[in-house]
């Protein structure tokens, strides 16, 4: 069994500190090789090389990663207990 606390948090902060390494990335390489295309398109309202964009990327990618740990967790242990999974580790 999955603590879906633990789960998300780890997830928000995996995706977060992806986000931060991402703008990294895309300060140190030539403009041609930057993911600013890619996360504008997937956080909505982001802009490249802004204050309030990194902000607002920072958060919406932790709010993803947290999400997918909210979402994830109660169907991993939905399926764990219906086929017994959690049993064989205890």
């Amino acid at each position: 069994m999955l603590n879906i606390k633990v789960v998300s948090w780890s997830l928000g902060l995996f995706t977060a500190i992806s986000f931060v390494l991402c703008v990294i990335y895309g300060l140190i390489v030539p403009p041609s090789l930057h993911m600013a295309p890619f996360l504008e398109m997937v956080l909505p309202a982001f802009k490249w090389l802004t204050f309030w964009g990194f902000c607002l990327g920072l958060i919406e990618s932790f709010l993803y990663g947290a999400y997918a740990g909210l979402v994830f967790v109660p169907i991993y242990n939905f399926l764990a207990r219906r086929w017994g999974v959690a049993a064989a580790h205890q």
